[in-house]
């Protein structure tokens, strides 16, 4: 474990909290109020910070409040700074079987009527003319090509979706028909023309626009698609990510020995990033190895680069520096939220952005949450959810400047905090349905926080975890 906490474990949010404190005793004002509404500023404009390692420690610390953005407000720099990107990526042609969750990027048009010829809606005996009528030997299945045409006083047995026979008109209902000891049928009820047949065309006719550029694609509108003809659909591609995960201290298998601890980003990550949508390409060790964190990132083609750790300002937190190498364009650095502070959103290229996440795992959470959902929504060009909020069942305890975001699991009409929220600690939203926004100073029971509701606990189809 290194002091600036590079890895999954202590960070410098741990200390921050103790100062916040103490700078509220001193009736002392902690930072600005709000983030950089202007353009981001270049990382190699930011001195190193020193790397003495109390007063280094603290020095940034205190630096990294003074240029951290407030936590709306970052998520809405994250939101902006995709979208003109989202703009510019070509649509892709995907197979249905592959467009789950997917944006459309066309209109979706009928390429046929629906249905396309008559058919009959129930399971029966299509008829013609008045009864009794006499039935026919044969009866129609759901695929058959021509059936025979009906003469008055005929019927035949008839199959839900088969297709109507002509000169049919209507469709009487099985357990609306009875036959005699001759073996013809009558109704057991009034009948009306065109009864129980859906007619060529009903839904839509060829050409008709079914949906919008912009529609989401859940299993309906497979469905949907299917129906009307279509094999693939147009769709904005789903962004793609590349994981780099950091520090020395980790281990990828086994119980915690040693000093070292269980790497428990690696296996979370690539499924969540998954369920907000995204194509995970790649998901990599590095160790807290400056050159080849400088290789990875410069290197990769992904639409979004994720780290983890080394996001503070110890001797081997090598985020900023490198990001600083590369003159990359900080738009966030720094959030005024608990956990999570020392997180960063940065324009490495024109097409690319990084996400860099603390190293306690609640902590990445709440970046991944705050910078990285946003950020991958609108390049998927898929829509906001609508903000909901319910009371807190029990008081939470606040930040006294920053947002906390706190789990919860979801009772009746109640939110309700559960215990385990620390920094480092995961039992907490393991048991939890959503994360509480909790504003600074907290909240009492009875209170409406704001709610961010996790990928597994929604019936959203961006729940692909596959």
């Amino acid at each position: 474990m290194t002091p600036g906490g590079t890895g999954q474990g202590l960070d410098a949010e741990d200390l921050d909290v103790e100062e916040a404190l103490a700078l509220v005793k001193d009736g002392n004002s902690p930072a600005r109020p709000t983030g950089d509404h202007g353009p981001g500023r270049r990382a190699s404009e930011a001195a190193p910070p020193s790397h003495t390692p109390e007063t280094g420690r603290r020095a940034a610390a205190q630096e990294h409040r003074h240029r951290a953005t407030a936590w709306p407000e970052a998520r809405a720099i994250a939101a902006r700074a995709a979208r003109s990107r989202a703009a510019r990526r070509a649509p892709v042609s995907v197979t249905l079987g592959d467009a789950l969750g997917l944006v459309l990027a066309a209109p979706l048009t009928a390429l046929t009527d629906l249905p396309s010829f008559d058919t009959s809606a129930m399971d029966g005996w299509a008829v013609a003319g008045p009864g009794p009528w006499h039935v026919r030997d044969e009866g129609v299945l759901a695929g058959s090509a021509s059936p025979a045409p009906l003469a008055d006083g005929e019927a035949v047995r008839i199959a839900t979706g088969a297709r109507i026979p002509p000169d049919t008109t209507a469709v009487l209902r099985s357990e609306h028909g009875r036959t005699d000891a001759n073996d013809r049928l009558h109704p057991t009820r009034e009948m009306q023309h065109g009864q129980d047949i859906r007619p060529r065309g009903q839904e839509c006719r060829s050409g008709d626009q079914l949906l919008l550029a912009g529609a989401v694609v859940t299993p309906a509108v497979l469905g949907l698609a299917a129906a009307a003809g279509y094999d693939t659909l147009t769709a904005v591609p789903r962004p793609r990510v590349e994981v780099l995960v950091l520090g020395d201290e980790l281990l990828a298998e086994g119980r915690p020995r040693d000093g070292l601890i269980r790497d428990a980003l690696g296996p979370m990550l690539p499924p969540w990033l998954r369920g907000l949508g995204a194509d995970v390409i790649a998901v990599r060790r590095l160790g807290d190895d400056a050159k080849a964190l400088h290789k990875a990132v410069t290197g990769s083609g992904a639409d979004l680069i994720v780290t983890t750790g080394g996001t503070a300002a110890g001797p081997v937190d090598h985020v900023h520096p490198t990001l600083r190498r590369i003159d990359a364009e900080l738009l966030v650095d720094g959030v005024k939220v608990r956990p999570g502070h020392p997180m960063l959103l940065a324009r490495t290229k024109d097409d690319q952005h990084l996400v860099g996440l603390p190293g306690n795992p609640l902590a990445a959470v709440s970046g991944l949450l705050t910078l990285a959902e946003p950020l991958l929504r609108a390049l998927a060009a898929r829509p906001a959810p609508e903000p909901y909020a319910l009371p807190l069942r029990d008081t939470v305890h606040g930040h006294p400047h920053d947002t906390r975001l706190v789990p919860v699991s979801l009772r009746g009409d109640h939110a309700v905090p559960l215990h385990y929220n620390g920094p480092a600690m995961l039992r907490g939203i393991a048991a939890a349905d959503a994360l509480a926004v909790v504003p600074p100073g907290g909240a009492r029971a009875g209170q409406e926080a704001e709610l961010l509701d996790l990928p597994w606990a929604t019936a959203g189809v961006g729940a692909c975890f596959t």
